[in-house]
């Protein structure tokens, strides 16, 4: 029997507008002096003058940091703590995808508990409390809105240090569909793959539970038939809304349950090459459910989630991935320039120390890892 211990940390407002509640939210966690953590991109799309309208029509003071890169680094966290300690605020809002929240919660470690953001990597290493932190997702895919973990890329190795402590959960999480209208038809794809891989790696890990399985389940349901809808109609605002929802979700599973060999092998490769995180995860996803399928149970799951969309067969299930992948111009091989025997070897021992993988219901050897590198290269 799968047992469960769950303690909701994140409050979720949803709906078309949400928005527009920003600032009697913030005004319901106390906050006076406000850092929206942002990038370049929301603020041409006009969403950070927007979140910083009602903010200060609540009468707060609103300090705006937009120097948020994707995949952020330890300098990337030090430039927004600086901007932080200097405007000596008492709420953090991450307001765009999973970087910005990212930068948002690393910055907060920095400014409550000091160090450096390498002190954190790991679970529950902050001593002192953490400023309250809304995150306002601008894409559906990462679900850090509903996760206690700052993802930071080590500036050496270019890997990605998980810095998780229950504290650095959002209190709230907006999520307003009319936010990600704006966002390029090539982040829809990447972002929305990577959802729906995080809804297929949370059903089957070591560590899911009765709840995350409820999570996961919907979450894959929700964005396996509102991803092709949005990839063909990007206007499509329900289906956007059934995208948000099924990202948080699936954050929400990774918080209980965490990932597997997927993103494990997902690393080495944006990493070495920069492939973009979702695409990675979703061109290495088909492969991992191939072996994972070796173990009854977690093939077992796979025949639960392709039936409860209408789909016989695990097969199929692989099938439809595919499909959705096309849609999102991710189909055929990767060629990247530089590869070499070599890399894949390296790569390979570099996926097999991730933390996720350990969490994977098979267990994946160097050689396999080659082997799921080698599917993907052409």
């Amino acid at each position: 029997m799968l047992t469960f211990d769950y303690q909701p940390r994140t409050r979720l407002v949803f709906g078309s507008g949400a928005l527009s509640r920003l600032g009697a939210l913030a005004g319901e966690l106390c906050a006076t002096r406000v850092l929206l953590v942002t990038d370049g991109g929301i603020v041409k799309a006009g969403h950070a003058q927007r979140a910083s309208d009602v903010l200060r029509e609540a009468g707060m003071h609103v300090t705006v940091f937009d120097g948020v890169r994707e995949n952020p680094d330890a300098a990337d966290v030090d430039r927004c703590l600086a901007v932080a300690r200097e405007a000596r605020i008492d709420l953090f809002i991450g307001l765009g995808g999973g970087s910005a929240m990212d930068t948002a919660k690393g910055a907060n470690f920095l400014l409550t508990n000091g160090g450096q953001i390498s002190d954190y990597k790991g679970i529950g290493k902050a001593a002192l409390p953490l400023l309250p932190l809304i995150a306002i997702p601008t894409t559906a895919g990462t679900g850090s809105e509903c996760q206690s973990f700052a993802l930071i890329s080590d500036p050496l190795t270019h890997m990605k240090m998980a810095c998780g402590d229950p504290k650095a959960a959002a209190k709230i999480a907006i999520l307003d569909p009319e936010l990600t209208l704006s966002q390029p038809a090539r982040v829809t794809a990447c972002t929305g793959v990577d959802a729906l891989v995080h809804a297929l790696e949370t059903a089957v890990t070591k560590k899911r539970s009765a709840l995350s399985l409820v999570f996961s389940r919907e979450a894959f349901r929700l964005c396996l038939q509102a991803l092709p809808r949005v990839l063909s109609d990007p206007g499509d605002i329900e289906a956007r809304g059934h995208m948000l929802l099924g990202a948080a979700y699936a954050g929400t599973a990774i918080e209980n349950s965490m990932l597997g060999c997927s993103h494990a092998a997902a690393n080495p490769l944006t990493a070495h090459f920069g492939i973009v995180h979702g695409e990675a995860v979703g061109r290495l996803v088909r492969g991992v459910i191939r072996r994972n399928c070796t173990d009854p149970a977690a093939a077992a799951e796979y025949q639960f989630l392709a039936q409860s969309v209408g789909l016989a067969s695990v097969d199929a299930l692989l099938a439809k991935i595919a499909e959705v992948l096309t849609l999102g111009g991710m189909s055929g091989h990767l060629c990247l320039a530089g590869i070499t025997e070599e890399l894949v070897a390296t790569m390979a021992m570099e996926a097999a120390a991730q933390w996720t993988a350990s969490f994977n219901p098979v267990v994946f050897s160097t050689d396999d890892f080659q082997g799921l590198y080698r599917e993907v290269f052409a």
